[in-house]
């Protein structure tokens, strides 16, 4: 069975940071891209960060760039989000997916992956 759990998320105050972790069991974590969306109330469900297998690529939303990471650790079989001078807008539940690598790759769209964790809600105050 396959099991993808979210930690990290909590409240901070504006300017502050957040570091998510995606522990994954059932998996070939090194076949699987793994992603990173978020959820705010209202709001439908967007990218955020992703990264290949094999660790050879990483993306970001470009509106994020400059204050989101994303990373893994095989041996780890976990993927992380750092979140750094985050702002309000940044309120939202984070959710991690992962999918299995294939011929074909999108890694921004939702729609793609194959397996979620259950979220982990992560509040900015202001």
């Amino acid at each position: 069975q396959v099991r993808l759990v979210e930690s990290g998320g909590g409240l901070v105050q504006t300017g502050g940071s957040l570091r998510l972790s995606c522990t994954t069991s059932g998996l070939t974590f090194n076949t699987h891209a793994m992603g990173w969306f978020r959820q705010a109330p209202g709001k439908d469900r967007e990218f955020v960060a992703s990264s290949y297998w094999d660790g050879g690529r990483f993306d970001v939303a470009y509106r994020l760039k400059d204050r989101f990471t994303i990373s893994r650790d095989d041996l780890q079989r976990t993927a992380y989000l750092q979140m750094n001078s985050l702002t309000p807008e940044d309120t939202a539940v984070y959710y991690c997916a992962a999918q299995m690598r294939r011929d074909y790759v999108d890694t921004q769209s939702s729609a793609s992956y194959d397996y979620w964790g259950q979220g982990t809600q992560g509040t900015v105050t202001s």
